[in-house]
């Protein structure tokens, strides 16, 4: 076989395996790529960004994180408002975040797309340790949840930028959570301005659900689970 055609093979299957590691938690197989999405609560800035962001009735989302699966370990690489943009292992995120974010849903990158994923999660890491972008309004010194993966996976065109709204979609006034929201940051609210958000990315026909479970589910398995 000539070596150029070696190389190229090689290349290829080492990317295929990149994107097709897999773990199994929770009686859900977890595998490279994966994203994980926290369903929203009704109160506080949860239920804030779901009012105004809400796809679908039946799903609501507030937060969103890239799995990684490296040695059979499950790993979620996200931005998040307590500890910024960071990698921890599920377990970690488990311990902390809990009581608060009750319910997970996973979806998977179609066949398609599968290929994005290696660049995607080296782009992800470029962002650790970033601060938390709590103005919503992009720029390259800070990052939110989903400004992470939309950013992740820019290079395949997976996911869109749109004109973001903080307005009640029944009043079509701004909703008052974010009036005082951005009051208190001293600017204005950043209505129309390009982003994007975990209801909008868990829309796109790019993804499948894989798998969905509650704390109560966890909480049954977590201390048979062999780390």
């Amino acid at each position: 076989m000539p070596l150029k055609i070696l190389i190229v093979l090689v290349f290829s299957i080492s990317q295929t395996l990149a994107y097709s590691q897999t773990a199994k938690f929770c009686n859900i197989t977890f595998q490279n790529g994966d994203l994980l999405f926290v369903g929203a609560k009704s109160g506080d800035l949860s239920g804030a960004i779901n009012r105004v962001t809400q796809r679908e009735e039946n799903s609501a989302f507030d937060h969103v994180a890239l799995v990684e699966v490296s040695h059979d370990r499950i790993y979620l690489i996200h931005a998040t408002g307590e500890k910024g943009t960071l990698r921890e292992s599920i377990r970690d995120y488990i311990h902390r975040s809990l009581l608060e974010e009750p319910t997970w849903f996973i979806f998977r990158l179609k066949d398609d797309y599968q290929p994005c994923i290696p660049d995607a999660i080296d782009e992800a890491k470029k962002w650790l340790g970033k601060p938390y972008n709590w103005s919503y309004v992009l720029n390259d010194s800070s990052i939110y949840c989903s400004d992470l993966i939309e950013r992740a996976f820019r290079k395949c065109s997976l996911f869109d930028l749109e004109p973001m709204t903080f307005k009640d979609p029944e009043t079509n006034e701004f909703d008052t959570y974010w009036i005082r929201f951005y009051d208190k940051l001293g600017i204005p609210v950043p209505e129309g301005q390009p982003g994007c958000n975990p209801n909008g990315l868990a829309a796109s026909d790019k993804l499948l659900a894989v798998g969905a479970y509650d704390h109560r589910v966890l909480r049954c398995i977590g201390d048979s689970i062999p780390w």
